[in-house]
């Protein structure tokens, strides 16, 4: 993986006009070789839905893992946490639903949700109700969600734990699977659509987790993702994606702005009739820079 990410200046703000949409000729990496494939905007759209993808998954683990209702109980218990007052948590132990309502007000990762989402655990296996429990499954369901604008449709997404049940938290670290089928209509109006395969891990249970009737520390949570995606853009551009090197996030050394993004790892986007884009999140430096690399030309990007 290329972890040298651009530091010239100006170059850096060149580059930096491909994700806005505007035209150049070429951009240079330490040699007078051009290309004329320099588009990064799908890796870009592929990054949008990925973090769409993660961001259901937050919401679900923390509300999951409140054993009452309503969001005023859980808001003075963690006053941290990603919901916080920004959206309502509604459990239904009989029906086995978690429905999070937003209220188009900004969370606390400076992000501004409407709409709701729908967690549904009665496929889970007996006794398991929270996201970290072995066995616990859920399907998700989006009611008219919107997150910076942008309109997260949830066709499908499946998500199981399959953490070996009778776990020790401190030798085994938690794991979960990931099918999904999202839509994403940007604030533009430009469709991205995405499915994914995924596997998640929480690669410091030992220490984010304490015991089986506690909840994940999620505020020093450090987490691994794995797997392949595929889709298309509103352009009829199709796409594959494959993580190469495993994506990381670390929410307990990592937070800028409330947000928690990928600093470390690698994935290939393979769009329909062009070169593979190489995207890098770096090497575990905790800021919103990565690198695409096209043809051997590297451009640096600023993560959304």
């Amino acid at each position: 993986a290329n972890k040298n990410k651009m530091r010239n200046p100006k170059i850096a703000i060149v580059c930096m006009m491909l994700i806005t949409g505007l035209t150049i000729l070429s951009c240079k990496k330490n040699s007078d070789t051009t290309t004329s494939d320099i588009d990064v905007s799908g890796a870009s759209d592929n990054a949008l839905v990925e973090n769409a993808s993660n961001d259901v998954e937050s919401i679900a683990s923390q509300a999951s893992d409140k054993s009452t209702g309503g969001l005023s109980s859980y808001r003075v218990e963690n006053p941290n946490e990603l919901l916080s007052s920004c959206a309502i948590v509604t459990r239904d132990s009989v029906a086995k639903t978690i429905t999070v309502s937003f209220n188009n007000s900004t969370c606390l990762d400076g992000r501004t949700r409407n709409g709701s989402l729908v967690f549904n655990y009665s496929a889970s296996a007996n006794g398991a109700t929270h996201y970290r429990d072995p066995g616990f499954n859920f399907t998700v369901t989006s009611n008219n969600y919107t997150v910076e604008g942008n309109q997260v449709n949830i066709i499908n997404k499946t998500v199981t734990n399959t953490t070996p049940f009778g776990f020790n938290p401190a030798t085994t670290n938690e794991t979960w699977t990931i099918a999904a089928n999202i839509s994403i209509i940007k604030s533009s109006g430009a469709t991205v659509s995405w499915t994914c395969n995924r596997v998640k891990t929480l690669l410091n249970t030992s220490t984010a987790y304490s015991g089986h009737s506690e909840p994940i520390n999620w505020l020093m949570a450090r987490i691994g993702i794995t797997g392949s995606a595929n889709g298309s853009r509103a352009n009829g551009e199709t796409f594959t994606s494959n993580i190469t090197s495993q994506l990381i996030r670390d929410f307990g050394a990592c937070g800028i702005g409330g947000k928690h993004p990928f600093i470390e790892g690698t994935f290939d986007y393979t769009p329909s009739g062009k070169a593979t884009r190489h995207f890098d999140y770096g090497n575990g430096t905790c800021d919103l820079d990565a690198t695409v690399t096209i043809n051997g030309v590297t451009y640096h990007i600023t993560l959304p």
